[in-house]
């Protein structure tokens, strides 16, 4: 059974900050370049880049460190009215305004507080330890939760994000600001509506969510959560530590996009000639223009696994379409999972015919990833990767397919467009807390 609830949250001083929001706030974390991490450091000292991403300094200790003056940057901005937090238990409604191939899309989502518990809060994909090391440790030094973990749930009727909106005066938002990638972000705050946060909770109740995004933040607050446990020798309860913080959003919403994660390979062990001989057991190979082969990719991958290729020395484009052969050669992976691009592509092309290891894939200095098609094209046509490959984005349906048979899809499967900003709010955790309706 979910548990949802309202809460607290920690905000930029709008009174002081409304006009210049947009310069505070950044993507998630783990999105971020080195580039736009020094932009991010250049639009304003109280950018929240500082406390999510601080920078490393040379000689770094134990005791100053970017952790440390994460946390110090979030206890000096509470105690400067720089944040302030809600003086009562909240709900923050959020409405994202984006163009995606030409059209208009909005996506509607809200923030609150679920509890971490596994049974009805499922991950899709993998996690990795170094990525949940460094989380922790932020999330020790500033006792809080930065960004949230984007969660989507059923609701064919859209009653809840309905009764929600209600709730909000539609004309008269407390932000309303464009981002720097043209995004359009509202968000509404609503307070002391028990009885409302009751109908929402309870609506709540029989909702599985699925983790679209923030896989190693959700890791992270169960191990902080757990560590908690210890320190105060107390068995589950409401505690602010039993919960994560969340934005969710109605996963049969017009307003959800997936964007592909086409991959983009520094160096591997490669000779054309004898790559393509080996792919042509595994797949129908034709060549293809720059220009037509988004249409081709997507055309033939409402059927088959179809898989765009394109390498720095050569100026051919080659689309793979997968022959029954690659799926029959995953016979140890479950049936949903063949059905994934992602996975032919890892299982087939990367580890059988390119040779490369399960730690190989996880190598972020081997393998980039990028959402443009031509982005991927004009890097390898620089010869800054040596190859990219080309996807289509994975389907909600696969997605929901996944999660009901409790499966983990590879790294990097799903880009839900846009991310969700940092800095909106943040989760302060006070372990003597109780999280409650009111």
């Amino acid at each position: 059974m979910a548990t949802f609830r309202p809460f607290r949250g920690i905000t930029y001083n709008f009174e002081k900050f409304k006009k210049d929001i947009s310069k505070l706030l950044t993507p998630p974390y783990d999105v971020i370049s080195q580039e736009e991490q020094e932009y991010y450091y250049r639009q304003s000292p109280y950018n929240v880049i500082r406390i999510i991403l601080g920078k490393e300094k040379i000689g770094d200790t134990d005791w100053d460190n970017k952790y440390t003056r994460a946390a110090e940057y979030f206890r000096r901005w509470q105690e400067e009215k720089i944040l302030i937090r809600a003086d009562s238990p909240s709900i923050y409604v959020t409405s994202i305004l984006y163009s995606i191939e030409g059209k208009v899309r909005q996506r509607w989502g809200f923030i609150g507080l679920v509890k971490i518990e596994d049974d009805y809060i499922i991950p899709h994909e993998r996690t990795f330890s170094a990525h949940k090391e460094d989380r922790l440790r932020l999330m020790k030094a500033c006792s809080a939760q930065l960004s949230q973990v984007f969660g989507l749930y059923s609701d064919p009727e859209n009653v809840i994000l309905k009764k929600v909106i209600e709730q909000i005066d539609i004309e008269n938002p407390v932000l309303d600001f464009e981002f720097i990638d043209n995004t359009r972000h509202r968000m509404w705050i609503i307070k002391n509506r028990p009885e409302f946060f009751k109908q929402i909770s309870d609506l709540m109740k029989d909702k599985k969510i699925i983790i679209a995004d923030g896989h190693h933040r959700y890791e992270t607050a169960k191990l902080f959560r757990d560590m908690m446990r210890l320190r105060y020798e107390r068995k589950p309860s409401d505690r602010s530590y039993e919960f994560i913080m969340m934005y969710l959003s109605n996963i049969d919403d017009e307003g959800i996009t997936i964007l592909p994660s086409h991959r983009l390979i520094k160096k591997a062990n490669f000779e054309l000639r004898d790559f393509l001989k080996r792919m042509e057991f595994y797949f129908e190979i034709k060549e293809e223009s720059d220009e037509k082969i988004k249409e081709k990719l997507l055309k033939y991958g409402k059927e088959r696994t179809a898989i765009g290729f394109v390498c720095s020395n050569s100026d051919n484009i080659y689309l793979f379409i997968a022959k029954a052969k690659a799926i029959e050669s995953m016979d140890d992976l479950h049936p949903s999972l063949k059905k994934l691009d992602v996975t032919v592509l890892s299982k087939v092309i990367f580890q059988k015919i390119l040779g490369f290891s399960k730690e190989d894939l996880d190598n972020d200095k081997l393998f980039h990833y990028t959402t443009e098609i031509s982005d991927a094209i004009r890097r390898v046509r620089r010869g800054e990767y040596q190859m990219a490959f080309l996807l289509n984005p994975t389907k909600i349906e696969q997605i929901k397919e996944i999660a009901e048979n409790r499966l983990i899809m590879p790294r990097k499967s799903t880009y839900f467009y846009p991310k969700i900003l940092t800095g909106l709010v943040f989760n302060k955790i006070d372990p003597n807390e109780v999280i409650s309706i009111t």
